[in-house]
């Protein structure tokens, strides 16, 4: 009796699950029929398929632009909060490893403030800087650098916890090594799979932002999110294309992070 509830549970919440998930799926496989059809009115189906509008896109200069220099800002971003974040997640777990609970706190701190009153801050604090980088896109790379701090120290110390930090540093002292030449052949290896997952969910979370993008850089360094909303009053085939594109990219990097986090898991 007890195994024919547990099956009719089981069975409840895998309908409740998968229909959650169809809901879910529905507008976008909506969006990605619309974007292969050459002319849907009043049928519920498209009345022919073409491949135009991705080649459309993919031809568009201005759109390979735009997403290059995204890949550039976002790359940037990244760099410069790995340079920053491993060397302190290092000291913090093998000297203060107290301090990890200050560090989880302050690393939220960016996430405190709307992104629209920061970006109103820091139009204001450099609007009259003898540094003219409103509207460059060093501004953005240095506001990035902020958003991606979070998931990168947090991805870290995941794997940080889960090596025997002090263990590795006390064999590799025996055999002779310096602590900074212990940490780059020795620790670093070890958290090769967290970086990666680290790096591929940052990338796609500032893939996607928008308010920083339009407000602090806007049209004048047109990166892969502005390009979007600029486009979004052309031919809603393009858009649509656009849009599936943008999706399935950032879907892949959230995919490969997830395939790295459950590899840092195991």
């Amino acid at each position: 009796m007890q195994t024919v509830n547990s099956s009719s549970s089981m069975l409840f919440h895998k309908v409740i699950v998968y229909g959650i998930v169809g809901i879910m799926l529905v507008p976008i496989l909506a969006t990605l029929l619309y974007s292969f059809s050459s002319s849907w009115g009043a049928t519920i189906l498209p009345s022919g398929f073409t491949f135009d509008w991705y080649l459309k896109l993919l031809s568009d200069e201005r759109f390979i632009a735009a997403f290059g220099r995204s890949l550039v800002i976002g790359i940037s971003a990244l760099i410069l909060s790995l340079a920053l974040i491993l060397p302190t997640v290092f000291v913090v777990f093998y000297y203060y490893p107290k301090l990890d609970k200050v560090m989880n706190i302050l690393i939220l701190l960016p996430f405190a403030v709307p992104p629209v009153v920061s970006s109103v801050g820091l139009l204001q604090l450099y609007a009259d800087s003898t540094l003219p980088i409103v509207g460059t896109p060093w501004i953005l790379i240095g506001t990035y650098f902020t958003i991606a701090l979070p998931f990168i120290y947090r991805a870290l110390s995941n794997s940080m916890s889960a090596i025997n930090l002090h263990d590795l540093m006390d064999a590799a002292h025996l055999l002779g090594a310096s602590t900074p030449k212990a940490f780059l052949l020795v620790v670093l290896p070890n958290l090769k799979k967290g970086i990666l997952a680290a790096v591929f969910i940052s990338f796609s979370f500032l893939l996607g932002e928008f308010v920083f993008a339009n407000i602090l850089v806007g049209t004048r360094y047109e990166a892969l999110q502005i390009y979007l909303y600029n486009m979004r009053q052309t031919s809603g085939h393009f858009t649509s294309a656009l849009v599936m594109t943008y999706f399935l990219f950032i879907f892949g990097m959230t995919w490969l992070a997830s395939r790295f986090s459950q590899g840092e898991k195991l």
